[in-house]
């Protein structure tokens, strides 16, 4: 995969920017998709000699959403440039993202649907019109894109994204968010979704007619084409930002085979029956947590903004890196203040005992996933995991605007037995 700087325009304002793709000369906003079978053994390669632009960082390096690479089923792992360092963290808001699908022949959700391909990924970005650190600590997005398409307020005629379904054809739709910053409710003009699947981890079908999708977090959710034939809008309505969707604004397009090629002249009826995260049940509840018992070791996390240093703190302490080799007891970090803030665990899919918003605790059958929002001042969330996978994994704000101003912290994981050893991993950390 080869990281490039190219002018492009994908809300027809061009600017330069950061982008991967599989040739130099094929990159854009959303890199080539990498995509695999669970148990697949692959090797990728990435050339970041192509960065040249001087008003841009010229160096960068890879995260995934499972930093080991393994191939768990359906996982849709989100490659975005990640350097802990304030000013590297926002090159992903500059188009370098991408992602990693990998199938399971034994899916559970199989005879839910007919088609699952590289057709049916719906990637959700922001898109700024000035490179990010000039725009100062917190920029606001100019445009949505879908499938790396959109429109800002003073473009409106630039072609959208279009999805293309059959009548009464079932579809499975993966659904990642790969922004730098806002969340969205996205939808689906007269069409609900089936949620199967959530960062990684089967779960029970659950109808909805809205998602609320945080940076990071992904959903599959069957979609069945059963209305007439027609084109249909596709909504990803931010919560910074320009909202609404006039002129075409923060969407794209289902359309139905047959249709005339023609924008949607519908408009966006109130959502009636939204994702609610404490509704989710795991597919399968073999293997979950300790139950309501004591666990081996419980830290709470108190979250704050200091607005003298515009820095965020986790139980009153700044996130610091240091300047030479990392070292692995740099534990204490940050959170979010004002939210709602996404926060993902690496290397682990936890329990969301008690969501955001909620009050109840569920320690029967939560939902698991691998980013969590943590809701606004006053939510109380808690999760539960194994430290069962080892070596330091990094907890953080998954906004990256939000990530360079201090919002992390690190798990030693240790277990007995399980140390991490590699030949290939640097000495001082073995």
């Amino acid at each position: 995969m080869y990281i490039v700087n190219k002018n492009v325009g994908p809300d027809g304002f061009t600017r330069a920017a950061v982008l991967a793709g599989s040739t130099a000369t094929d990159a854009d906003v959303i890199g080539s998709w990498v995509v695999a079978q669970k148990n697949d053994n692959f090797e990728l390669n990435f050339f970041f000699n192509q960065l040249s632009d001087i008003t841009m960082l010229r160096s960068t390096s890879i995260e995934s959403r499972d930093s080991q690479l393994k191939l768990h089923s359906k996982v849709l792992l989100v490659f975005r440039s990640l350097i802990p360092n304030s000013s590297l963290t926002t090159q992903y808001c500059h188009g370098l993202r991408s992602a990693m699908v990998v199938t399971d022949f034994k899916d559970p959700h199989a005879s839910l649907y007919d088609t699952d391909n590289e057709d049916t990924v719906i990637t959700l970005a922001d898109w700024y019109h000035t490179v990010t650190p000039s725009t100062g600590a917190i920029p606001t997005s100019d445009a949505t894109l879908i499938n790396g398409r959109g429109r800002y307020a003073g473009r409106p005629t630039v072609p959208l994204s279009v999805i293309n379904v059959e009548a009464w054809k079932k579809y499975r739709f993966r659904l990642v968010s790969v922004v730098c910053d806002p969340n969205y409710v996205f939808s689906i003009d007269s069409h609900t979704m089936t949620v199967v699947e959530v960062d990684s981890v089967n779960h029970g079908s659950y109808e909805v007619d809205s998602i609320r999708i945080f940076s990071g977090q992904r959903y599959s959710f069957v979609l069945n084409a059963n209305q007439p034939v027609d084109n249909y809008w596709i909504w990803a309505n931010p919560n910074v930002g320009t909202p609404g969707f006039i002129n075409g604004i923060n969407s794209a397009i289902l359309c139905y085979k047959d249709a005339p090629a023609a924008d949607p002249t519908s408009t966006q009826p109130p959502n009636s029956n939204p994702l609610v995260e404490s509704s989710l049940v795991p597919h399968s509840i073999a293997g979950l947590g300790a139950g309501s018992g004591t666990p081996g070791v419980a830290i709470n996390l108190a979250v704050a903004f200091d607005v003298s240093q515009f820095r965020f703190t986790t139980n009153g302490a700044y996130f610091h890196l240091p300047n030479s080799e990392p070292i692995l007891l740099q534990t204490i970090s940050a959170g979010s203040a004002s939210g709602p803030y996404p926060i993902p665990l690496h290397g682990h899919a936890f329990e969301v005992v008690r969501s955001a918003g909620s009050s109840i605790y569920n320690y029967v059958n939560p939902p698991r996933r691998d980013v969590v929002s943590l809701g606004t001042p006053g939510d109380n969330v808690t999760t539960r995991f194994r430290t069962d996978n080892p070596g330091p994994w990094i907890m953080h704000c998954g906004l990256s605007v939000v990530f360079a101003e201090d919002t992390a912290t690190i798990n030693i994981n240790d277990p007995p037995g399980k140390r991490l050893t590699h030949n290939l991993i640097y000495p001082d950390f073995n």
